[in-house]
């Protein structure tokens, strides 16, 4: 580019070309294409999934959660095939306040596992959706620095999406697929109390309420819900001047259970402290849920429970198809558009609407 300046008429001054700017972005990575992973079948799915394959369960996961038709059918496939090979893990539910360190606690509780009794472990761990944009960071694993750069365990991050509890819509099929892969463990962590814990209780064997004290009256933060469904409560950051402050809010909810009918499995929950950070009293909270698994195989609660979660499970998958056959006929948007406008001016109830919606589908008059 020839500059001006350069002109006769500017004697004495002279500007050089200068460098020419390279291009910022590697010129090499428009060329290369990216290579999509081929479509794996149900048989690819099965078998990867029973092999230990991580890559395979990993897919398997993501088509479960998936809200395609097309994924939906084989992803159920999927789960029919490998449900013979489920069952046969320990399934703890762990829950808590904000704050509470749950995510630094299953670290805790994970490596330790792992260290003395061996196996694997699965972590499906649930992040809370957005109300706006539906979107979640799904940064849980990145505080479960040790127990993500182990070999035995496979953590998965998951969108709440709005799902009752915190627990994303397909944990439970999430739970066959990592039994199936050979997790003899899975912890569910939930986004914390606040929403009903009702769906995460009917997935697990265990259910563990993490609480922290000096953070208020321990009793304002004793709901009577929640307390009743914790198979064991557990007070965290028992460590350094804190101790003394744990041990009084563990002595308030033991007398707060005091209160409380027994569970259907005949045991009081038990109430300890521990560290998370600092790894102390991880001992006495693994011997706490073996000993609540062994003593609950023993007087038969341990199957009880796992059949009434599958009845409970059966009618949550009912009431998800029939929510979902009347949102996806086709006339359904126009007709809810049409009542919506209706409540908002005033002309009927939210009530009467429902209603009369429910019956148009009844009577085939939505476009199905």
């Amino acid at each position: 580019m020839e500059h001006p300046e350069n002109d006769n008429i500017y004697k004495g001054l002279k500007v050089n070309e200068g460098v020419e700017q390279l291009d910022s972005i590697n010129p090499y990575l428009a060329a290369r294409k990216r290579r999509k992973a081929p479509a794996l079948t149900v048989n690819d799915y099965v078998e990867g999934i029973l092999r230990g394959d991580v890559v395979t369960l990993s897919r398997a996961v993501t088509l479960v959660e998936s809200l395609l038709p097309q994924h939906q059918a084989v992803a159920q496939e999927v789960v029919e095939r490998l449900l013979p090979y489920s069952g046969k893990s320990v399934r703890v539910g762990i829950t808590g306040v904000p704050g509470a360190g749950k995510s630094t606690s299953i670290d805790a509780f994970g490596v330790h596992l792992l260290k003395q009794r061996g196996g694997k472990l699965a972590v499906l761990a649930v992040d809370p959706s957005s109300e706006r944009s539906k979107g979640s960071i799904l940064g849980d694993k990145t505080r479960m620095e040790r127990l993500s750069a182990h070999s035995d365990a496979f953590i998965r991050p998951s969108a709440s999406a709005g799902s009752l509890g915190g627990v994303a819509r397909k944990t439970r099929e999430t739970i066959i697929l990592c039994e199936a892969a050979g997790y003899d463990t899975v912890f569910v962590e939930t986004v914390g109390v606040g929403q009903s814990e009702t769906a995460v209780y009917s997935m697990v064997d265990f259910f563990l309420l993490i609480q922290i004290a000096g953070a208020g009256d321990e009793l304002q933060g004793i709901k009577r819900g929640i307390m009743e469904m914790a198979d064991g409560i557990v007070i965290n950051k028992a460590d350094g001047a804190n101790v003394d402050e744990a041990q009084r809010a563990a002595a308030h909810y033991r007398n707060a259970l005091q209160l409380f009918p027994l569970p259907p499995s005949g045991i009081r929950p038990q109430v300890l402290t521990y560290s998370g950070f600092y790894d102390i009293g991880i001992d006495a909270v693994w011997d706490m849920v073996f000993s609540y698994i062994d003593n609950c195989k023993a007087n038969g609660s341990f199957d009880a429970r796992r059949q009434q979660q599958a009845k409970y499970w059966m009618y949550e998958t009912l009431n998800e198809l029939l929510r979902s056959r009347f949102y996806d006929c086709n006339g359904a948007a126009d007709m809810l558009a049409l009542y919506e406008k209706k409540v908002l001016d005033g002309e009927i109830t939210s009530f009467v609407a429902a209603t009369e919606l429910l019956s148009m589908y009844d009577k085939g008059l939505l476009d199905k």
